[in-house]
């Protein structure tokens, strides 16, 4: 496999970390793969391996129970999970993902209370932006959020929201009367339930649905920062977000290339492995590249996160990082089904299943299209354009 260590070196122990992901990964985790795919069952095995290995606890910090090795060192780890099977590696990018806004603006009794039963894994994270008529157009939902007393009720749907149904936490977005507000909804709190899950292409062992509020009643400590200043920390939670999936979309490909490579040098065509071939060659050498490019990128920005950016730089940057990663792994992966040939097309080789993965990495967390918005207004913005 392509080394895939960061430009910034990582610490003794953060490297020691990583390559324990990278070896449960491929001893414990690739290996029920395909089984996941095909069952499209949640993966409790591999929850508890993660817990059990303290896997989860490379997205929060030591004072909260967590490792403490920073943005940097849990992106290598969601690409090595990823590597193996993308729906794990996906466990750890939507906990992390789930924990940020208590991070970013939590009370600190909100950490107190979850930051340690998410870094241990005893719960699993979820975070509820989207809705069925705000997806990209996050401003646009809809669900609201009244005052009563001293709590909350909300009512709304949100749909499309990764770990629906197996989540302990949720972070919901809702309009309150000052705009845009994050709460914590627990799974057990009366008037919050969940509807469909949805049957989906790939990262089939991830569950995907519907979130129902109906006279969700909260009380007022479970408000996430200021009343009004929800739309803010949901972009801020995006920008450091956004390279999990770039992360994640960097391991699929991976995967695909390092299969699809070692397949050529195998096959037989014309009395020698289709490696020898210029056609291939070409097609192996744009893979590799495309995704070290976006390695590099995705790299970056972890280690801008961990020497705390913010601001436009962190959002443009974030974007492009995740842009570039899932356009590479939907072009090596689609490109490793081709060397395959009809090989690539069936289910007995892996290719055709990192595909169907490596598509949703160019949807969710912001669709390309979103990110190209937001790199082409960033861009602008620091030449001094108007909007």
């Amino acid at each position: 496999m392509t080394d895939t260590s960061p430009l910034t070196p990582l610490s003794d122990d953060a490297r020691m970390l990583v390559e324990a992901v990278r070896t449960l990964a491929r001893e414990r985790i690739a290996p029920r793969a395909a089984e996941v795919d095909r069952s499209a069952e949640f993966p409790w095995d591999a929850v508890e391996l993660l817990r059990e290995n303290d896997v989860f606890a490379l997205a929060f910090p030591e004072e909260y129970g967590g490792t403490g090795t920073g943005m940097l060192t849990h992106l290598q780890a969601v690409e090595e999970l990823s590597w193996a099977d993308a729906t794990v590696g996906l466990l750890l990018a939507v906990q992390g993902l789930g924990g940020l806004p208590v991070l970013l603006e939590g009370s600190e009794e909100q950490r107190g209370r979850y930051v340690p039963r998410w870094a241990s894994g005893e719960w699993i994270a979820a975070y509820a932006l989207t809705e069925p008529g705000a997806g990209s157009d996050a401003g646009a939902l809809t669900t609201r959020a009244r005052r009563d007393g001293d709590g909350w009720v909300l009512d709304g749907v949100k749909r499309f929201i990764t770990n629906a149904g197996v989540a302990h936490t949720y972070v919901v977005f809702a309009r309150a009367e000052a705009g845009i507000t994050a709460f914590m909804v627990e799974a057990d709190d009366p008037g919050f339930s969940v509807g469909r899950i949805e049957p989906k292409m790939g990262i089939k062992g991830s569950t995907t649905g519907e979130l129902l509020l109906d006279s969700c009643r909260l009380p007022g400590e479970r408000l996430i920062g200021q009343e009004g200043a929800g739309f803010r920390l949901a972009m801020r939670v995006l920008d450091r977000s956004r390279p999990g999936i770039a992360a994640q979309a960097l391991g699929i490909g991976q995967a695909a290339l390092d299969y699809a490579a070692r397949y050529a040098t195998e096959r037989q065509a014309f009395g020698k492995p289709i490696a020898d071939q210029q056609g291939i060659q070409f097609m192996l050498a744009d893979m590799a590249t495309a995704l070290e490019a976006a390695r590099g990128l995705v790299h970056r920005v972890g280690a801008m996160l961990d020497a705390g950016a913010d601001g436009s730089e962190l959002t443009k940057l974030s974007a492009m990082c995740k842009l570039a990663a899932s356009d590479a792994a939907m072009r090596v992966s689609t490109d490793a089904v081709q060397i395959l040939g009809g090989y690539g097309y069936i289910q007995e080789f892996p290719v055709e299943r990192m595909m169907r993965d490596a598509k949703i990495t160019q949807i969710y967390e912001g669709t390309n299209q979103i990110q190209r918005v937001v790199i082409a207004r960033e861009l602008l913005r620091s030449l001094g354009s108007p909007r």
